[in-house]
């Protein structure tokens, strides 16, 4: 049975276009997907992110149980309110899910993971946790909007108490900070400044409707999908999952071979450091007209590789892409569409950085 957020009847009554995402009823987009787009890259743009999944880790473990379950290092996290991006892997080094987790205290800290693999999620999780004697405690209490965009932090500091605004107003890039019964995380997932704020709730509705009464743009999974892409970021059972390594997704830089530290999958890492990989994540761009979708065949010297995401980018106004294709020099790169070849450049992403296009795009 399809779950709904809170905010369900919300997005109905703003004429959203509903659909199944992951298991969830959630909006496509409330009648244009592009202008959803732009208002995010030129002003402000919401997301209803209640879909998912928040997780509460508590008791004396909680630091050592991470140093095993995560391939980058919570050791990097020393001050309260600070996160980290992470992958959770599986024992070949497969990626279970990509996460966020923040430290609120040495005995307390809370993990963000996807929608869509919730379940599999909190029975890994858990199961690596009991040994530790860590509490796992899901929120469903709790409800998730992303308010994103070069205003969207200056607008949500107007809907703050003085005390709670001072507090925000201090967050760096990947910190949280409580106020007004809010988290407020200076996180997001579209490349673009802002906050992702819990909320519970009970409050949610309230929140979402004075976040738009303050000009902020509701906007649906379409344009989440068109600026993730832009801004260079992965989407989990898209660009990798259990059957894809860290460094084949693009993510080396998530991975922390710290010394002493045995995180699970560690060997099978190092085995593919030492060996190199046999597949490698790229950037595309295609200047002739067209859209680059999911699961075409990408041809090149090394031989065939495929479309991960592709999308027409709104901001760039011409197709790109991630695509999985061979190691090494990978010559002329072409795209099969519908039985053409189609010339396309690789590039390195991000494709899009502060709403403009980066260089070599």
């Amino acid at each position: 049975m399809t779950r709904q957020t809170v905010l369900n009847a919300t997005h109905r009554a703003l004429g959203a276009k509903m659909v199944d995402f992951g298991g969830w009823d959630m909006p496509l987009n409330y009648g244009s997907q592009i202008e959803e787009h732009h208002a995010v890259r030129r002003d402000a743009g919401m997301f209803d992110v209640s879909h998912m999944t928040v997780v509460d880790l508590t008791g004396a473990n909680v630091r050592p149980l991470l140093r095993k379950l995560l391939a980058n290092s919570v050791d990097k996290l020393k001050t309260p309110g600070k996160a980290l991006y992470s992958c959770m892997l599986n024992a070949d080094g497969g990626v279970i899910d990509d996460l966020i987790v923040y430290y609120l205290a040495e005995d307390f800290f809370r993990v963000v993971v996807n929608a869509a693999t919730r379940d599999k999620d909190l029975a890994w999780i858990a199961a690596q946790a009991q040994p530790f004697g860590v509490a796992v405690r899901e929120r469903a209490d709790l409800a998730m909007i992303a308010v994103q965009g070069p205003n969207a932090r200056a607008k949500v500091f107007g809907l703050l108490s003085p005390e709670a605004r001072a507090g925000a107003e201090k967050l760096g890039k990947f910190v949280a900070c409580e106020g007004d019964g809010l988290f407020i995380a200076r996180t997001g997932y579209t490349g673009e400044d802002g906050f992702e704020i819990m909320v519970p709730e009970t409050q949610a509705v309230a929140l979402w409707n004075r976040l738009k009464d303050a000009g902020v743009a509701p906007a649906g999974l379409g344009a989440r999908d068109t600026l993730r892409l832009e801004a260079g970021m992965n989407l989990y059972g898209q660009d990798m999952d259990e059957t894809v390594t860290p460094y084949e997704a693009g993510l080396a830089w998530t991975v922390a071979l710290d010394e002493g530290r045995d995180f699970i999958g560690r060997p099978a890492l190092e085995r593919e450091k030492a060996q190199g990989s046999k597949r490698a994540m790229v950037g595309l761009v295609m200047d002739e007209k067209g859209v680059l979708r999911h699961g075409q065949k990408v041809l090149t010297a090394r031989g065939e590789g495929e479309i991960l995401s592709g999308t027409f980018s709104p901001t760039l106004g011409k197709a790109i892409a991630f695509a999985r294709i061979p190691a090494g020099d990978p010559g002329a790169v072409r795209v099969d569409i519908r039985g053409r070849e189609v010339p396309v450049r690789i590039v390195k992403y991000p494709f899009v950085r502060d709403g403009r296009p980066c260089e070599g795009i």
